[in-house]
């Protein structure tokens, strides 16, 4: 027999309680100067999706480089991490089912995305890799409501690469809640990493990335 593998779940800000992840929800191209610097025109699309497994999610504090790659982008996002959830959620009673929001990391095997992109392929190879999503632990809604402005920063060895507002985003928490659950029914226990800022770059081994968010704490992770 087969041992049935651990359920991954993310700590709690004041508490023992863990929350146990069902599903990874990534949002694409989330920010205009983003979409930008990626070579899209971000008033012409609408909201994109694509998943990470659950167990990508880490808080160890530590990234390994992944191999197969020379390339690897830090992209650094707020996670918002759902209570309940269902089919066609309103965006008037989305918020509804948060059960709160952390900071994270959706790393990115860049070289790899980009060979997919141009043969048309899912990404799976460049975003789906083991611990690609460092990140740190949830902040209740009864703590922190419902964050919809704040200074989001991401430095690399003390250096400012990615400075934005949660105001800058193309797709808000309730349309994000809402769209997806259009096509596909959300449950307790997903997770949607919202989309970055511009100022992806590539991170080496020995790097330290340190993410901040207003009301949201900081995040220190390790290239090893």
């Amino acid at each position: 027999m087969i041992d049935t593998p651990p359920v991954v779940a993310l700590p709690v800000v004041g508490t023992d309680a863990k929350f146990p992840v069902r599903r990874v929800y990534c949002i694409g191209r989330n920010y205009a100067a983003h979409a930008i610097e990626m070579g899209h025109d971000p008033d012409r699309e609408e909201p994109f999706f694509f998943q990470k497994n659950p167990d990508n999610l880490d808080v160890s504090g530590l990234f390994p480089y992944p191999p197969q790659s020379s390339d690897v982008h830090h992209e650094a996002e707020m996670i918002v991490a759902l209570k309940s959830g269902g089919t066609d959620i309103a965006p008037d009673n989305a918020l509804g089912h948060v059960f709160g929001y952390g900071l994270s990391l959706d790393m990115t095997r860049r070289d790899l995305q980009g060979i997919q992109k141009k043969m048309g392929r899912p990404w799976a190879i460049g975003k789906a890799f083991e611990k690609s999503a460092p990140c740190g632990p949830l902040h209740p809604v009864s703590q922190v409501g419902h964050p919809d402005c704040g200074h989001l920063e991401l430095k690399v060895n003390g250096e400012t690469r990615q400075a934005a507002d949660l105001n800058q985003m193309i797709w808000k928490v309730p349309e994000m809640i809402s769209y997806l659950s259009a096509y596909f029914e959300l449950a307790a226990g997903d997770v949607i990493m919202s989309g970055t800022p511009s100022g992806v770059a590539a991170v080496e081994k020995g790097d330290v990335m340190t993410m901040t968010i207003d009301g949201l704490g900081s995040l220190e992770v390790k290239v090893v």
